[in-house]
C-alpha cells in the first residue's frame, strides 16, 4: 500500500510540475531554412528565453533535432538525425561530450587536412554539434546569391560550401562557390565569420595522431529557386 502511495505521489508531483511549467511558457515556431521549422517554448514574461522541449522538423514531419532548454541554455541529452531520419549524434550538454556518433554516410560531405599525411596516420574528422544536417543549417541559411533569380533556371546552379576549422576548433574562414555551366557563372564568395554567433563558430577540431590540426569541411549543396542554399 505504501509503494502504491509513493508511485501515485510521484506521478502527481510530475504532473503538477509539468502543468506549472506549461502555464509559465508559450509555444513558438520559427523557420531555420526553406525546409526546416523549429518548435520550442519561451517564458511568458520573457520571450527571449527558451524553456522546455525543443524540436526541429524537416518538411514539417521529419525529426532532425530534439532536446531541452533551461533558462535559455541547452541542457541534458540532445539527439540529432539526418535527412533520412537516422540517428546521427547524441550530445550531452551537461557533460559537454558526445555519447553517440554515427559513421559518416553522406557523399555531400568531404574533409581536407592541411598537413602532410602518410600511411598509418590516425585521423579524426572535425565535428559540429548537431550532426551533418541540423548542425550545418546556420552556414547554409546565411548565404543568398547576389542576383535576382527571377526567370533564371536555378536548377542549373550548384554550390560548394567550404569551412576552414582551426586547431582550436574555431571557424576561421567561410567561403561559398556558386557555379552554372548553362549561364557560364563561377564565383567564390568569402563571408565574414563574425556574422555567425559564438556558438556557431565552435567545432570539435580534426586530429592527426592525437594532435589537433587545421582542416576544411566541404559541403555540396543546391541553390533554391529563391537563391538560398539547401542540402541535396
Amino acid at each position: 500500500m505504501k509503494t502504491c502511495f509513493l508511485i501515485f505521489y510521484s506521478f502527481f508531483f510530475i504532473s503538477v510540475c509539468f502543468a506549472q511549467e506549461s502555464q509559465d511558457t508559450v509555444e513558438r515556431k520559427n523557420k531555420l531554412s526553406d525546409s526546416v521549422v523549429e518548435k520550442f517554448y519561451v517564458l511568458k514574461n520573457n520571450h527571449e528565453i527558451k524553456q522546455g522541449p525543443y524540436l526541429a522538423l524537416l518538411d514539417r514531419k521529419k525529426l532532425i533535432a530534439r532536446g531541452n532548454y533551461k533558462n535559455g541554455i541547452k541542457t541534458g541529452l540532445w539527439q540529432f538525425y539526418d535527412a533520412a531520419g537516422r540517428l546521427n549524434e547524441k550530445y550531452n550538454y551537461d557533460l559537454q561530450k558526445f555519447t553517440y556518433e554515427a559513421p559518416l554516410e553522406s557523399n555531400d560531405f568531404s574533409f581536407l587536412f592541411e598537413d602532410t599525411l602518410k600511411i598509418g596516420d590516425r585521423l579524426t574528422r572535425p565535428l559540429r554539434i548537431g550532426g551533418v544536417y541540423y548542425g550545418f543549417i546556420p552556414y547554409l541559411s546565411l548565404f543568398r546569391v547576389p542576383f535576382d533569380t527571377y526567370d533564371i533556371n536555378m536548377e542549373s546552379f550548384v554550390a560548394y560550401l567550404e569551412l576552414l576549422i582551426s586547431p582550436m576548433g574555431r571557424l576561421a574562414q567561410y567561403r561559398v562557390r556558386i557555379a552554372s555551366a548553362l549561364y557560364q557563372y563561377d564565383r567564390i564568395f568569402t563571408m565574414d565569420v563574425k556574422l555567425f554567433s559564438d556558438e556557431d563558430r565552435k567545432f570539435i577540431p580534426a586530429t592527426k595522431n592525437g594532435e589537433n590540426v587545421i582542416s576544411r569541411i566541404l559541403i555540396k549543396c543546391y541553390v533554391t529557386p529563391s537563391g538560398t542554399l539547401d542540402f541535396l
